[in-house]
């Protein structure tokens, strides 16, 4: 019996310090695995830089031989830590974890595969769990609920920017012709969106007077239509912040449930809310 609590103990230990953010150890593994992450990326960049990855290779190499088998270790931890495991690992950070790590082992049998080890950025996902930016999950529910309460609206904006690109670029067309490189009619289409979102690539440019006068017209234009959409969507969000104003603020941390690995817990929750599960505190 004493072994099988000792056993369960070390387990709920490991849990708390790779799972959870809210306790120092856990903040502290967080920030190193970030650390070890961000290292990780930088030594795929640099092996792919000539002449650099060449004169560097044993040493980058080998650097990142230990970073895969401490993140492979990582990964078979949080494996252990957790009482369902399938639950981790066919979860968004345990594909991510699988994925970030099996290219170097692969590339041992198959060269230049281990560049795909900049999937790590990823894992970088994981600094909202450090600065506990759940509780903010709700003022991004009301961003989604204003972007489907205003479809309809943006819908017809966009339907009324595609008419008017497709009358400037039939103009531009006859205008310009084919010898300034308006060749045909959706290629005209083409630059007209370009120049209407500001982008400007500059393949193609109006070289007749009036050619440009349009293109002037068109660039003012530009700027207008882009505060069309950001003005309905705001008037929404400020539409739906405005009923939720009666419900109160609610603060999540970044506990996490041994038994289900459910997280965003509400602070001193003592339940798990998904399966009832007695949380740890640490």
């Amino acid at each position: 019996m004493a072994s099988k609590a000792n056993n369960q103990n070390w387990r709920e230990k490991l849990h708390e310090i790779i799972y959870e953010a809210d306790t120092p150890a856990g903040k502290l593994f967080d920030v190193i695995l970030l650390i070890v992450i961000v290292a990780s990326i930088l030594i795929v960049m640099l092996e792919s830089i000539k002449g650099f990855g060449t004169r560097h290779y044993n040493i980058l190499n080998w650097a990142e031989w230990i970073i895969t088998i401490l993140f492979s270790l990582e990964y078979v931890a949080r494996i252990i830590c957790v009482k369902k495991p399938f639950k981790y690992i066919f979860s968004f950070y345990g594909i991510i974890d699988f994925l970030s790590t099996v290219p170097k082992y692969i590339s041992f049998f198959f060269g230049g595969i281990h560049a795909l080890a900049a999937l790590r950025a990823l894992r970088l996902l994981r600094v909202f769990r450090i600065l506990k930016l759940a509780r903010y999950l709700g003022a991004s529910k009301n961003l989604v609920n204003a972007l489907k309460a205003s479809k309809a609206k943006i819908f017809v904006f966009l339907f009324v920017v595609l008419i008017v690109s497709i009358i400037l670029g039939t103009i531009m067309y006859m205008v310009e012709g084919e010898e300034n490189g308006f060749t045909n009619i959706p290629k005209s289409v083409y630059w007209c969106i370009v120049t209407l979102t500001t982008v400007g690539f500059g393949d193609i440019a109006p070289q007749t007077p009036l050619g440009q006068f349009i293109a002037s017209l068109v660039m003012i234009l530009g700027y207008g239509i882009i505060a069309v959409p950001t003005g309905i969507v705001s008037a929404e969000y400020t539409s739906q912040k405005n009923k939720d104003t009666s419900v109160p603020d609610v603060n999540l941390n970044t506990q996490s449930c041994s038994n289900c690995s459910a997280g965003n817990h509400r602070d001193n929750a003592e339940y798990c809310y998904n399966c009832g599960y007695k949380l740890n505190h640490g």
